[in-house]
């Protein structure tokens, strides 16, 4: 499926544009070996032959208009200058986020997880290999930018959602997709401070099984549903995702926030 989308996309990009898209990098759950039909994206990095015109945009948005609504097909363009400082500075590139084509607002995809991803494990479908692409990672920019993140981002999301959550019986079911993504998300950037390293969701679950115990059995919980299992989640399994958010990433700054 992960190729038949690729080869797709270069089709119709490469019939809309010639000798636009120089590279094409698989990144995400496809490249860490966790990617599950029907619940992941394919994520891309896509290099270019120059900075998008006026028209280029509009013969973007043409093309992923007419790709796929499933699975979604999701990348960062990034022109040869942009490329040479692998920016994690939220810059306005062209990028696909859930299927939607934007090429007006700051991309949040531009981050050091993202650059470290493709390092390390990115598939080449087109262009140079990846270690001939001299991607760099500032290790202090991505200790910060996971901190960061945990916070910023994740706390004060967990924090909205316990007071959506005010007055819902504990027993009444809830979104699933919700549960796993509070469950399994922040533990990887926990994991990558730990280790410098990347991991998928599906190791999420462990991992934070080992930081926390008490929470192994939701992890695993998450980790099936992610498979495609059949597991039902309540309010209260969502309160405990919210706290566990709140320990992962108080967990963080303590040990690596000095």
């Amino acid at each position: 499926m992960i190729e038949q989308r690729t080869q797709s996309y270069l089709e119709l990009v490469d019939r809309e544009l010639p000798g636009y898209v120089t590279g094409l990098y698989v990144v995400g759950s496809a490249a860490l070996g966790a990617w599950q039909p029907e619940v992941s994206d394919i994520d891309t990095v896509i290099l270019t032959s120059r900075q998008a015109s006026g028209d280029d945009l509009v013969a973007l948005a043409a093309v992923h208009a007419r790709m796929p609504e499933s699975p979604r097909f999701d990348g960062v363009y990034l022109d040869a200058a942009t490329a040479s400082s692998w920016p994690s500075d939220r810059q306005v590139v062209p990028f696909v986020v859930d299927g939607e084509f934007r090429a007006d607002t700051p991309c949040g995809e531009l981050n050091p997880i993202l650059w470290l991803t493709l390092r390390r494990y990115g598939i080449p479908v087109r262009g140079p290999t990846v270690a001939d692409l001299g991607v760099r990672v500032d290790p202090e920019a991505m200790r910060r930018y996971n901190l960061d993140n945990l916070r910023d981002y994740w706390q004060s999301t967990a924090a909205t959602c316990r007071s959506a959550l005010v007055g819902v019986a504990d027993d009444e079911v809830v979104d699933a997709g919700t549960v796993c993504w509070f469950v399994l998300g922040p533990p990887r950037l926990h994991y990558t401070l730990a280790e410098g390293d990347v991991i998928s969701k599906p190791a999420a679950g462990p991992y934070l099984g080992r930081l926390f115990p008490e929470y192994a059995a939701l992890a695993q919980r998450a980790v099936r549903w992610r498979a495609g299992e059949t597991e039902q989640f309540t309010a209260a399994d969502l309160l405990a995702a919210a706290d566990i958010v709140d320990r992962v990433a108080d967990d963080a700054w303590r040990r690596y926030g000095s």
